[in-house]
């Protein structure tokens, strides 16, 4: 084989390794295009569940209603697991003539309870939380705790501050007079009741 028929070979085989080169199937751009949808789908997915356990479950805040020789008697809400240290500092304090010797201050709170603060001579009250069965006759409601204007027996009244044997017995004409308490305001309409005595049975008594 001469030069020139070997410098045609090369320059042959060239050509057709340019051919092959050039007939090569590339990725399309839809085929890319296709994928990234995909990808960003699973991204989202994955960061969903993130997002739900880290949010708080709504009503886990107690409600307490806290009465008796507080500063601020009320219903306050507090964080499940508080005390009863924690229900007398949302109602600002004892009040000054309270015995907190008679109340176990560390006792966990129960949803809807209603705390009781004795006052200086009181007795302490139970704790009262919803759902009791009604009381079943009597002055004081088994369900509340609360001497009940209506239904007190002489002696059952004389057991609340400021009351004594006359102020009973003027709230137990005034109830047979009148035909019972509309409400608890109504002890003011009791000859004697004045405000400081009103004051101190609001939160202890009933009808």
């Amino acid at each position: 084989m001469g030069v020139g028929a070997a410098v045609v070979l090369v320059l042959a085989v060239l050509a057709g390794a340019i051919a092959i080169a050039a007939f090569r199937p590339t990725p399309s751009l839809g085929a890319i295009g296709d994928a990234s949808p995909t990808s960003s789908i699973e991204l989202g997915s994955t960061n969903a569940p993130a997002a739900e356990a880290g949010a708080t479950p709504s009503g886990e805040m107690l409600l307490v209603h806290v009465v008796g020789a507080v500063a601020n008697p009320g219903v306050y809400e507090v964080s499940p697991g508080a005390r009863v240290v924690d229900g007398i500092a949302a109602a600002g304090g004892l009040a000054g003539d309270a015995d907190p010797s008679l109340l176990n201050m560390a006792r966990t709170l129960v949803d809807g309870e209603q705390l009781r603060v004795p006052r200086i001579g009181e007795a302490p009250a139970a704790p009262v939380a919803t759902g009791g069965a009604p009381p079943v006759g009597g002055g004081a409601s088994a369900a509340s705790g609360l001497v009940n204007l209506n239904t007190a027996t002489a002696a059952e009244l004389e057991e609340l501050p400021r009351i004594g044997p006359a102020m009973s017995s003027r709230i137990i004409d005034y109830r047979e007079q009148n035909g019972g308490f509309a409400s608890v305001e109504d002890l003011k309409e009791v000859a004697g009741v004045g405000d400081a005595t009103y004051e101190g049975l609001v939160d202890l008594v009933t009808v």
